[in-house]
């Protein structure tokens, strides 16, 4: 996106539209950007009027004269695209397209809008919108919004792919004290997409915190990557209302049963290091709390309150984020005393108890700062009949200000504390009513710290051992043979091209053929059906367990083959499969699930028959799959308690199964007509692990 920053700072802007009638779109944006403090040239395009709003109009964006840096097009969408020649053929690089009536009508409105990006990409135009309730910088000043209000300066830059979502945060805004850098509403994204626009607030100098509300994501398997950069450098907050397709369509295997509607969201933006919210709330709470405070350090969290009721509230949720209530070493317990009556606690929460002066807040605060110890503060205020709420405020922001640690201050209260919140907000501490808003905040925080300490390294590019010619080669034959489901013995064989450990299984034909097969395998083996259109084998006598002899091999060939026939008359199997039959192991499941819009969710948890009832299972997408990402999956199921040995039995072979997760992935992202991949179950041992029944579906 070249040149974007004059979107939001430009020198000059056009507004096509524009117009003298108030209450007019056009009207209200000549008005908010002269009457919002902009300082540059405005350029009214009007080819019925000589001048609006006192400010001399011009006919067409071509008679202008300079080339706009910015123009604003609100006119009936008809006339729309005419306007994007122009401004294309006139150099014109930044628009704003405020006009409804494309995509979102449909029909007519869908080619429009499909005009509309061959116009853009024509003379490589960024544009935002259309159907978009325009964009805001606070710092430029610039409001090319039809917004009432103007919010207030200050470094949140808030993205909204609703528009009437974004008017209500702009008057909302105005009393809660938020400010914002920039608020730019997406519209339909037909030009600039949420991935592009965050990349450019990731690099702007007025933005501390970039938040989001979107209901959809723009299509890019690279979104993990990509996403990776931003919040390296910036927290990134989203609020993503709706559900994905992913596994809807897929639930004819294990892996597709278990994906969820909305999981590939929750995937991506965990792997990106977003933080995901699910209320609007929260959106605002987390983007408070980066937009004042420093980032700690760690997850070690003390507490200082004059109700100790608040203490107790807030230590549970403290249990349920996986934070750490700092336990005070004996220099800090004894300063503590002095500055604490007995009556009150000197252990962490710190109960300066209710008559609390502010000189003991203002004391307290000191020392519990000066711990190494202690990387985030919590100080809570209750209003009893003594509390000076305002004296309060002030000792939290002088005491504050000599240490680089985030201090967040629950007032719990109303009409009291209305005055103290505006104060401490205005110098950089958050405020909440509820002791749990402040737990949650702080392990964003913290969890903040942690995405800028992640390492991104590649396991899956340094796998170079695998044969992709015998898994093409197979693959076109699936396909030529009509089918879009592998056998048993061709999906062993893509295993074993790509370095998954499997036991082996090989395709016979005659019953012959399965006892020469049998025999080379070694006994004991199994025999079971080979068709892609028989699903449930067992139930109809297709799968025989423990053969001992190649005698006994041939005989149930024949015994399966007459099954197969009187179970489903109209269905000619393939033959019947061999394969060694394994020691039992600890039974897992690696699968992959292919999402529409992330590709390859690969899945690994526990195995065997209980798989959908128990669901003890992670996913990671694989774009992007780091080795702490695949050490994070492993360790956030159950079956990883007993793989490491529960109750006196050995450990398995944790690091085999790790690779199969690698090789999966890898085999997947390779791939890309594979739609499913199921592995269950994977046998795990002590040494090794081996792979039974694997699904292949294309």
């Amino acid at each position: 996106m070249i040149g974007i920053n004059e979107m939001f700072n430009p020198s000059s802007v056009a507004v096509v539209g524009a117009s003298n009638s108030v209450g007019k779109v056009g009207y209200i944006l000549v008005d908010n950007i002269v009457n919002g403090g902009y300082g540059g040239k405005v350029y009214p395009i009007n080819p019925k009027s000589d001048e609006i709003q006192g400010i001399k109009a011009y006919k067409n964006v071509k008679d202008l004269p300079e080339v706009p840096e910015l123009v604003v097009i609100s006119i009936p969408s008809p006339f729309v695209n005419e306007t994007l020649n122009d401004c294309g053929e006139f150099g014109v690089k930044n628009i704003v397209v405020i006009t409804a009536g494309f995509k979102e009508v449909g029909g007519e409105g869908i080619k429009l809008e499909e005009e509309m990006i061959s116009i853009i990409k024509k003379y490589n135009i960024n544009l935002i919108g259309p159907n978009s309730l325009g964009t805001i910088d606070t710092h430029t000043p610039l409001n090319t919004s039809f917004s009432q209000a103007m919010p207030p300066k200050g470094n949140i830059a808030f993205v909204s792919q609703s528009g009437a979502m974004m008017v209500a945060i702009i008057d909302w805004s105005v009393t809660a004290g938020i400010g914002f850098s920039k608020v730019i509403s997406l519209g339909n994204k037909a030009g600039s997409t949420e991935i592009e626009l965050l990349e450019y607030l990731a690099e702007d100098k007025d933005t501390a915190v970039v938040i989001a509300y979107l209901e959809s994501i723009s299509e890019d398997e690279n979104f993990v990557n990509t996403l990776r950069k931003v919040s390296a450098k910036k927290p990134v907050i989203i609020l993503k209302s709706g559900s994905s397709a992913a596994g809807a369509e897929a639930a004819s295997s294990h892996t597709g049963a278990l994906a969820g509607s909305d999981l590939a969201f929750d995937t991506a933006f965990k792997q990106a290091g977003i933080f995901r919210v699910t209320t609007m709330d929260e959106l605002f709470d987390v983007a408070l709390a980066f937009s004042k405070c420093p980032i700690p350090t760690g997850r070690n969290l003390a507490i200082i309150t004059n109700a100790g009721g608040g203490g107790v509230v807030s230590v549970d949720a403290m249990e349920r984020f996986g934070l750490n209530l700092v336990e005070f070493d004996d220099k800090t317990t004894v300063k503590l005393k002095e500055a604490v009556p007995d009556e009150g606690s000197v252990k962490n929460p710190i109960d300066v108890l209710g008559d609390a002066p502010v000189s003991r807040y203002q004391e307290t605060l000191g020392i519990v700062l000066d711990n190494e110890a202690v990387d985030s503060l919590i100080v809570m205020v209750c209003p009893t009949a003594s509390a000076d709420a305002d004296g309060i405020a002030d000792a939290i922001i002088d005491g504050a200000k000599d240490f680089d640690k985030p201090v967040i201050v629950v007032n719990m209260g109303g009409p009291t504390f209305i005055n103290a919140d505006k104060l401490l907000r205005e110098n950089g501490i958050p405020t909440y009513v509820f002791p749990e808003t402040a737990v949650k905040v702080v392990d964003y925080l913290a969890r903040f710290e942690a995405v800028q300490e992640r390492v991104y390294d590649d396991p899956i590019a340094e796998i170079k051992d695998v044969d992709t010619k015998t898994v093409s080669d197979i693959f076109a034959k699936v396909k030529t043979d009509g089918r879009d489901t592998l056998l048993g013995s061709e999906a062993y064989a893509v295993a074993k091209a790509y370095g998954i450990s499997a036991a082996p299984i090989v395709l016979s034909t005659s019953n012959d053929e399965a006892g020469k097969i049998a025999e080379e395998i070694g006994f004991p083996v199994v025999l079971k059906i080979a068709s892609d259109k028989i699903l449930h084998k067992s139930d109809i006598g297709g799968v025989k367990v423990g053969i001992s002899s190649k005698t006994e091999a041939e005989k149930v060939f024949d015994e399966i083959i007459a099954s197969a026939k009187k179970a489903h008359p109209d269905i000619a199997p393939d033959g019947v499969e061999v394969q060694k039959m394994m020691d039992s192991g600890d039974e897992v499941l690696v699968g992959m699930v292919r999402d529409k819009q992330f590709g390859p969710m690969i899945a690994f948890g526990m195995g065997g028959i209980y798989v959908n009832l128990i669901e003890d299972v992670a996913f990671k997408l694989a774009n992007g799959l780091t080795s702490d990402e695949i050490d994070e999956q492993f360790e956030s199921t159950k079956v990883s308690t007993l793989l490491k040995g529960f109750r006196g039995e050995p450990a398995k072979d944790i690091k085999d199964v790790k690779e199969a997760i690698k090789r999966v992935a890898k085999l997947t992202l390779d791939f890309p007509e594979i739609t499913e991949l199921d592995i269950n179950p994977i046998f795990v041992y002590e040494n090794g692990s081996s792979a039974l029944d694997i699904k292949i579906k294309l």
